[in-house]
């Protein structure tokens, strides 16, 4: 009567173990499935944040640009001034 009594608690406690792994892994899934959900919103969210920023503020300054005919530089050149050549204040 104690071995059968013994069997049917360890049994009961696989029963037990194997629904809790079961649980575990099942969670696991879903915290990876979120993670991947949330990598791809949060890549929407940059390209989305680029193309407002590009058809607003850039856009219309880009328009501009070419509206006047700027270009892009290719070299830049700096002027040097002199000590002599600085002008005085009166006093």
């Amino acid at each position: 009567m104690v071995c059968t009594a013994g069997f049917l608690a360890a049994c009961s406690l696989l029963i037990i173990y194997a629904f809790l792994i079961n649980e575990l892994t099942g969670g696991t899934y879903l915290i990876k499935n979120y993670d991947k959900q949330i990598d791809t919103l949060s890549q929407e969210n940059r390209n989305l944040e680029v193309s407002f920023a590009k058809t607003g503020f850039l856009g219309s300054v880009e328009q501009k640009t070419q509206e006047l005919n700027f270009e892009k530089t290719t070299s830049v050149k700096y002027i040097k001034i002199l000590d002599t050549s600085v002008a005085l204040g009166a006093k």
